[in-house]
């Protein structure tokens, strides 16, 4: 397991109480976050359901200055968007195609501009609402409906209103709607979703989408006969830890793709790893494996690519407080309802660390169970989580590489949907080398 080091520096105590109203997310509909160049924090515009507002996103300088500020009992969703910005250029940078980033990892508004700003300009978007936000807020993205079910409404617009003309099917039924809808569909780029393996990932996506080899075969036969252009996609799942994966779907694209008489273009789909534990795969070993398959299929067109989790899970942490320790389980202010859902389906695989405003604890860590604030036994995540043993009631928890579905999935359920989002301008400690010592877990010292 990754663990951070302590010594991050101090900022200056500052109440959050203040800019606490205005950061409700069910008022946050569209933002866009100016940045005033303090380390006071940024300015933030936001449209809620009754108009226009101002209120504030505040930065600190790391963990410490954040905690010693805190005067609330919400978790803390904290982003580190500098992370965001580099992520996004080495991800455009190196690979040999489009990118698109699925925006329903994380829709928050700082994350899509940051994106924007590393040089993603297009967007995988898989509602209409998602198109609306891209829209409104980066008005010179493209928006892709990438969602193989759609409505009609949600069709026509983003065909009239939003000029989308690249959509996914993966049934008749849904080619007929669209073509119906979109004036013959002779002006589209469609894609045919094809049903693959999800051996190798961490949550496989298979059951729910995707055709059959037959039945992409003659959906690609129509969409050729029909629409301006005619592509591929398909999803080998999500965190997926085999490059091999990628090379298989690409056969099986190439394969019906010969069959029905050319491509014009291949999307490959998302599911590149987050490293969580230091030793997924790095996305360069993908592009290899994608280009060698490419090659060896002699498969000439576009390419494009779907990356959410790669891309913004280490440009997140979530803080939680510990309310109460029963033994090794740990009841704590955030949870599966909450920001933390990953922690239940993905495992405990996310590197933690303990935040304290006060004494130094015990060396040495224990494992524990952790559990959320509602009143619902569901809201569990197994452990084992490594923290320090003498962990006590008042202590902060940062989970970090939280970027990726984690305030995408809060829900208001039992009363527990508030959580504070602030930015953070320091290195993140989980990106950091290991320290030469022993210890699985280092605390942030608050003075």
């Amino acid at each position: 397991m990754r663990y951070g080091i302590s010594g991050l520096r101090e900022e200056r105590n500052q109440s959050l109480d203040k800019w606490y109203p205005f950061l409700h997310k069910r008022d946050l509909v569209i933002s866009k976050p100016m940045h005033c160049g303090t380390r006071g924090g940024g300015i933030l515009i936001y449209l809620t359901l009754t108009g226009w507002g101002v209120g504030m996103i505040q930065s600190f300088g790391g963990a410490a200055a954040l905690v010693s500020a805190l005067q609330h009992d919400a978790p803390v969703l904290a982003l580190r968007r500098h992370i965001l910005v580099q992520r996004a250029r080495e991800t455009v940078r190196s690979f040999p195609g489009d990118v698109l980033y699925a925006v329903k990892c994380n829709a928050h508004p700082a994350v899509l501009q940051a994106l924007y700003e590393g040089g993603v300009r297009q967007f995988d978007t898989a509602s209409i609402a998602e198109i609306r936000l891209v829209r409104e807020l980066l008005p010179e993205a493209r928006c892709h409906f990438m969602h193989p079910v759609k409505s009609r409404a949600a069709i026509s617009e983003a065909y009239y209103e939003h000029g989308v003309r690249r959509f996914v099917v993966d049934h008749v039924s849904e080619l007929e709607k669209l073509f119906a809808i979109c004036e013959g569909g002779f002006d589209l780029e469609v894609f045919v979703r094809l049903a693959v393996c999800g051996e190798g990932a961490v949550l496989s996506l298979e059951g729910k989408f995707g055709a059959s080899r037959d039945e992409a075969l003659t959906l690609l036969r129509r969409v050729r006969a029909t629409a301006r252009s005619c592509g591929m996609t398909f999803h080998v799942g999500s965190q997926a830890l085999s490059p091999v994966a990628f090379v298989n779907a690409i056969r099986q694209a190439a394969d019906i793709a010969a069959r029905a008489g050319g491509l014009d273009h291949l999307d490959v789909g998302g599911g590149f790893p987050a490293r969580y534990v230091g030793d997924e795969p790095d996305f360069s070993l993908f592009v290899e494996a994608i280009e060698v398959a490419l090659a060896e299929t002699g498969l000439e067109c576009s390419l494009q690519c779907e990356p959410g989790r790669m891309l913004v899970a280490d440009g997140a942490s979530v803080f939680a407080r510990v309310e109460m320790r029963r033994g090794r389980s740990l009841f704590i202010n955030d949870g599966v309802y909450g920001n933390l859902a990953e922690l239940k389906w993905v495992g405990p695989q996310f590197p933690m660390r303990l935040v304290r405003p006060a004494h130094e604890p015990r060396r040495g860590a224990a494992s524990f169970d952790l559990f959320g604030p509602t009143c619902d036994s569901i809201d569990s995540m197994p452990g084992p989580h490594w923290l320090p043993e003498d962990i006590v009631e008042g202590d902060w928890i940062e989970v970090g590489m939280m970027g990726a579905y984690s305030n995408s999935l809060g829900t208001d359920f039992n009363g527990m949907g508030r959580a504070l989002q602030v930015f953070l301008e320091d290195e993140a400690w989980y990106n950091l080398p290991m320290p030469a010592t022993d210890d699985i877990v280092e605390q942030v010292r608050v003075a």
